[in-house]
């Protein structure tokens, strides 16, 4: 099925949104994983860290109520929360490093079924380093990758990366606007399918193997 980039942006945002709990301190990735933030009920309190140095991250301002002074690590403009507190980016980092995230959520070039992830180096194109996603990903209690399920037509999920790694064995969910799946000692687990896509969309459209319930199957046959 053809969803428009704001459609499967969506789909990621809300769907990643429900993985994120009652007092869970959460980092989300520049990019596609900070529209997470407005889909977050007001039932949940979550606090939302940025590594330019805030928790308490609220959704994006609507327009004409941006303040230049507040902005994500992607220098977009973004709300507060009651709570929210400012600080430098060593404490950022601290913080990071020391083991307090409780999740973090970053977008991915590629992700494959033994949890490694590249997200930094674009083939043929300058980029100045990874930044702190090596960070992120090494320091978080859990880590989601939330992404597009193709790039252009070409595979993101593979059995093995073949672009530099940012980090090994550390991704734990990886959401697409097409399924769920979770990383597990014996592989990629399909934990869920998007209805708007069939089984063969999924496993046709990924290099590793995929370990598909047997209801799935079921229901796919």
């Amino acid at each position: 099925m053809e969803l428009s980039k704001e459609q499967i942006r969506e789909i990621i945002a809300k769907r990643v949104a429900k993985e994120l709990h009652e007092g869970d301190y959460v980092t989300l990735g520049i990019g596609l994983p900070t529209e997470a933030a407005n889909y977050i009920p007001s039932s949940v309190h979550v606090m939302i860290q940025s590594e330019n140095g805030m928790i308490g991250v609220g959704p994006t301002p609507r327009p004409g109520e941006e303040n230049e002074r507040i902005t994500n690590a992607g220098g977009l403009p973004v709300t507060t929360v009651p709570g929210a507190v400012f600080f430098d980016t060593a404490m950022s980092f601290t913080m990071i490093r020391g083991g307090h995230v409780n999740t973090t959520v970053l977008g991915a070039l590629q992700v494959d079924e033994e949890g490694n992830i590249a997200n930094w180096m674009v083939p043929g194109a300058f980029v100045p380093g990874m930044g702190g996603a090596m960070d992120l990903l090494v320091g978080a209690k859990k880590v989601i990758v939330a992404m597009e399920h193709l790039a252009k037509n070409k595979i993101k999920i593979m059995k093995k990366c073949t672009l530099p790694l940012t980090a090994a064995h550390e991704v734990d969910l990886i959401i697409t606007e097409r399924c769920v799946l979770e990383v597990t000692p014996d592989g990629l687990l399909l934990k869920e399918i998007n209805p708007l896509f069939s089984l063969e969309d999924i496993t046709s459209t990924v290099e590793a193997d995929l370990i598909i319930p047997e209801d799935m199957l079921a229901q796919a046959a």
